[in-house]
């Protein structure tokens, strides 16, 4: 019997419903079998037990032993087919469900590949992993077996009670009174089940919450001796967790005893009445011994049936969760300029090629129907840009900057002025509330988001590094890049040297996000990848925030070789690294403040003298 556990009811269950059979409709000649197989094991068993008042009536009492063993050889034939029908419907069920949860789990991630940063802002990391794992295990489980156990309870129930009034309508009486006192005691234990279930998933959230935190802070908490006063809140949130886990185990663990012990009682009440009607000559032998199994069978399919709706409805809040994601709108492209290689004749004419030749073009489509391809420079220009992440704060106000190709354009201001939001624009990761950004004077708008994004490459502060090679992490800037570029990318990033002395060099694994490295290996291997990557417009947020002052000396003139050629935005608390740049713009509560190269700058003394010089710190 299974166990009850707590289930949130879905906000709306006919919608949901009728989602998730869409699924279920690609499968039909699958779910159609299934179905029938389901049919044939349930009234198997319902007719193989009925098959028990002919073999007693007609040839047991009568000593008729020829036509018992036929009688026999039949029930064992109709509980074979039951057999075979049982285990078709489960091989059948069990491949359905997979492919299935397989497609919803398909269509979850291409959905989450294209929906805006603005939705990951807004929704933690664990509840978007907990839509590929609890809610699509919901869902996996329901198929799995709920979905038979529901058709084949509902099935067995019906049956069974139809059986027991064929054979006799005055002793069902007794069998339906008895059914009824066990579903209300399952509404009763189930609603004080889901509220004790309920409270330990809380506490058990809070514990684990707690325990993540502390693992993660044990350094925090020896410096200043918090051990006794955690482990003091400690106790307090297992105590509570504790009692509402036994308070709801004590519930649910009740459902079988009492189930069990009401049919028993149902059993002893019905055998003992059903022998005095067979002593009175209101009922015969063999109906009352199907009758009796027919008793006996008629508890486990009603509390089966009963779970089965609840982890019915878990499944379906669970695919609610997921519907409501794959229902978010995705992130917009209606852009029409695509990036393409080409080669320059002779004459400097652009050619479109399917080879890589180092050069590209845009390619933008006119309305003859002819393309223009536009050479891929560099040229990025803000003009009179306004943002805000939310209507109600605007980030940017009336932005206008421009860097031509090959230009190193760096960024200064306090947390929050709008520097890294810039940025973002660039990239397309937000739409502009107004202005006009261009790329080699086409509006960023009109080139899809994935040719913006393949001519931009970016080295950002929190490095990510995925499972993988050391080289692995490399190309992940260009798929397509030979081992000997990779290396010359690490040489250029001044990566090689600290990857050499790893035992097992380039091929050394990367796992949790290359834990194995230090954090300025990690910005070291970022940087590389950006430079394997070799792209005309480059991106430094904070690229050497993660670096020591040595270690940034001895990347300067990799980082220049890197930055040569190239239009490049810098992002940098250290003014060090932005002494160079072409131009400068000091950002304050997202307006441009000042403007112009660092001796310009200094000469000037405002903002930016005073942060040179200490004067002023960043916030």
């Amino acid at each position: 019997m299974a166990k009850y556990v707590g289930y949130k009811r879905p906000k709306d269950t006919k919608k949901t419903m009728k989602r998730l059979l869409s699924y279920l409709a690609g499968h039909k000649l699958s779910m159609l079998a299934v179905t029938v197989l389901v049919i044939i094991s349930s009234m198997a068993n319902i007719m193989g037990t009925y098959l028990l008042k002919p073999v007693i009536n007609d040839y047991i009492v009568p000593r008729d032993v020829p036509g018992l063993l036929r009688m026999v050889l039949l029930m064992g034939l109709v509980y074979l087919a039951g057999a075979l029908a049982t285990y078709g419907y489960n091989q059948i069920m069990v491949r359905t469900s997979q492919r299935i949860v397989g497609e919803i789990r398909q269509d979850l991630f291409n959905h989450t590949q294209k929906l805006p940063l603005s939705y990951f802002d807004t929704n933690t990391h664990g509840e978007l992993m907990s839509r590929f794992t609890n809610d699509v295990d919901t869902i996996s489980e329901a198929l799995n077996n709920s979905f038979t156990l529901l058709i084949q309870s509902f099935i067995v129930v019906t049956g069974t009670i139809t059986m027991l009034i064929v054979l006799s309508f005055r002793l069902s009486l007794i069998v339906i009174a008895f059914l009824l006192l066990m579903l209300l005691f399952i509404r009763h234990n189930g609603k004080k089940s889901k509220k004790y279930f309920q409270d330990q998933q809380k506490y058990l959230g809070s514990v684990n919450s707690f325990i993540e935190e502390m693992v993660g802070g044990q350094k925090v908490e020896k410096v200043f001796n918090h051990e006794d006063q955690d482990f003091e809140e400690f106790c307090r949130r297992n105590e509570l967790l504790r009692d509402a886990s036994t308070k709801a185990l004590t519930h649910s663990g009740m459902m079988v005893p009492v189930i069990v012990a009401l049919s028993y009682f149902n059993y002893a009440v019905s055998a003992c009445v059903g022998g005095l009607f067979t002593l009175a000559g209101l009922m015969d032998l063999g109906s009352l011994a199907s009758y009796l199994v027919y008793v006996r069978q008629s508890a486990m399919p009603m509390n089966q049936f009963t779970q089965q709706v609840n982890f019915l409805l878990s499944a379906l809040s669970g695919a609610e969760r997921i519907f409501d994601m794959m229902d978010v709108t995705p992130e917009i492209d209606d852009g029409t300029v695509t990036l393409c290689p080409v080669m320059y004749g002779e004459d400097n004419t652009l050619t479109e090629c399917r080879e890589h030749t180092g050069s590209f073009a845009w390619k933008k489509p006119l309305e003859d129907g002819t393309c223009q391809l536009i050479p891929l420079k560099g040229d990025v220009r803000f003009s009179d840009v306004v943002f805000g992440y939310t209507p109600e704060r605007k980030i940017l106000n009336d932005i206008s900057l421009y860097a031509k190709p090959g230009q190193k354009i760096a960024f200064v201001g306090s947390t929050g002025a709008g520097k890294t939001t810039i940025i973002n624009l660039i990239n397309r990761f937000y739409e502009i509330d107004s202005g006009l950004i261009t790329y080699d004077g086409i509006d960023i708008r009109e080139i899809k988001k994935d040719d913006l994004r393949r001519s931009l490459s970016m080295v950002i502060q929190d490095t990510h590094l995925f499972t993988g090679t050391i080289a692995d992490n490399i190309r992940y800037g260009r798929l397509d890049a030979t081992d000997e570029e990779v290396k010359n990318a690490a040489k250029l990033a001044n990566a090689d040297s600290f990857i050499r002395r790893l035992s097992q060099g380039y091929r050394t694994m990367l796992h949790s996000d290359g834990d194995n490295l230090s954090q300025g290996q990690r910005q070291l291997l970022a940087i590389a990848r950006a430079a394997v990557s070799r792209p005309p417009v480059l991106i430094l947020d904070e690229a050497t925030s993660s670096i020591d002052t040595r270690t940034e000396r001895l990347i300067e003139k990799g980082m220049d070789r890197l930055m040569q050629n190239r239009t490049v935005f810098v992002i940098a608390h250290r003014l060090s690294t932005v002494r160079n740049s072409k131009a400068i713009m000091v950002l304050e509560k997202g307006e441009i403040i000042e403007r112009g190269d660092h001796d310009d700058l200094l000469t000037l003394k405002g903002r930016y003298y005073q942060l040179y010089t200490g004067q002023y710190e960043l916030e």
